[in-house]
């Protein structure tokens, strides 16, 4: 398998430092160390993940930046709760909105950046050609989002009311359908804006059938 030249050894320091900087400062005193611990904990299990394997799969450099991007996303609303981000009310007060909308911005994040991911993996480890990589990349996305409602759905069920601040639907009972339909429209503008240069990146070192 050819590999892809990823980022260099000193913006790759730079990147893991700024991700452990933000996981830091989300930890002190947050709102709930519960709440905290539950959103930031893709950012503790995929970091070391990445660095484990950065010498023999290398993540282009487009997919680097995002997936540090993501994880200050997640880290920020894991230390205020989505509901009550200080960055989130004031879109909220300039806009003249009724919540908080935080949490519609991380969940289009939520497809934006794993959309990138699962396209490279899958250009990368597969003979799949483009176009049934971006339709796989969005069913995977959505079913991403499908699994993150399952779980704020069995974190209501153990937790009751101490799950509100995890859950943060601030009284919307659509709260559930916006999340995943924002996350496919994440997958979808990612894949529509990054597709040629995420491809620049990777023809140079992968061989896609077309």
């Amino acid at each position: 398998m050819p590999t892809v030249r990823g980022v260099s050894p000193a913006e790759g320091r730079v990147l893991v430092g700024v991700t452990v900087a933000g996981l830091v400062l989300s930890a002190i005193a947050p709102k709930s160390y519960g709440t905290w611990a539950l959103e930031v904990i893709w950012v503790l299990a995929g970091l070391p993940l990445v660095l484990f394997y950065r010498k023999r799969f290398p993540l282009t450099r487009l997919l680097c930046w995002l997936l540090v991007f993501h994880a200050l996303v997640l880290c920020y609303g894991g230390h205020y709760t989505y509901a009550e981000t200080p960055l989130g009310a004031w879109f909220q007060e300039w806009l003249g909105t009724s919540r908080n909308h935080y949490d519609r911005f991380a969940h289009v994040v939520q497809g934006f950046v794993p959309a990138i991911a699962v396209r490279e993996l899958l250009l990368r480890l597969t003979p799949l050609g483009r176009g049934w990589t971006a339709f796989l990349a969005v069913c995977v996305c959505a079913t991403i989002s499908v699994g993150f409602e399952l779980v704020e759905w069995g974190a209501a069920l153990a937790l009751g009311g101490a799950a509100t601040d995890f859950l943060g639907t601030q009284g919307d009972i659509w709260d559930t359908q916006w999340d995943m339909f924002l996350c496919v429209c994440g997958a979808l503008l990612a894949l529509l804006l990054l597709r040629r240069v995420h491809d620049r990146q990777l023809d140079a070192a992968v061989q896609v059938r077309q």
